[in-house]
């Protein structure tokens, strides 16, 4: 990386899935910093099945956005460093294409319009998230104060009810606990 942190160095990130959660995001991509809560118009969230598979780490319909005028998805612009990159690529399954990168024009609170990179499912067939995958989602969006009524709606999701173990949920626990630990 250069020296300076010139801009080059660092890309802009909106999520609206699990990376809501910070401890989520974390794992794979350390340079993660909090930008602002951003709000996507003309899109609404959705849950589905890559190809009508169901995601093996969640178990569940994972998130995507779809064109939708005159809906609106609320979410979280993260700097991240370029070194992240290929490892958030990777955490979206993009190399399996199962997500591809786009490019989203977002509000923020303050509305200032902000260009970052996002993600979208390819080729999905509509499907429920585990209850595991919802509760990071709505973990996120409380830790990082999402809109009330937005929270509201995504308590509102409809669960597959599987109640099986999930790998990826106990490993975002931990680190929750550890940074509790740490902060005491």
């Amino acid at each position: 990386m250069e020296p300076g942190g010139e801009s080059g160095c660092w890309f802009l990130y909106f999520a609206y899935g699990s990376n809501l959660l910070r401890e989520r995001l974390l794992l794979r991509n350390p340079s993660a910093a909090l930008c602002a809560l951003a709000r996507l118009q003309d899109f609404k969230l959705e849950f589905g099945h890559h190809q009508g598979r169901t995601s093996s780490v969640w178990h569940g319909g994972t998130a995507t956005i779809a064109q939708s005028p005159g809906d609106e998805v609320w979410g979280i612009v993260w700097k991240m460093s370029t070194c992240n990159l290929s490892s958030l690529d990777k955490q979206e399954g993009v190399e399996d294409g199962i997500y591809v990168p786009i490019e989203v024009n977002v509000h923020t609170q303050a509305g200032k319009a902000l260009t970052c990179r996002s993600y979208q499912m390819k080729d999905y067939v509509s499907g429920p998230p585990s209850p595991q995958y919802k509760k990071v989602i709505c973990m996120g969006a409380k830790q990082n104060g999402l809109p009330t009524d937005y929270q509201e709606k995504l308590e509102a999701i409809e669960t597959n009810n599987y109640a099986g173990p999930v790998p990826i949920m106990e490993e975002i626990e931990a680190a929750i606990k550890a940074e509790k630990i740490n902060s005491a």
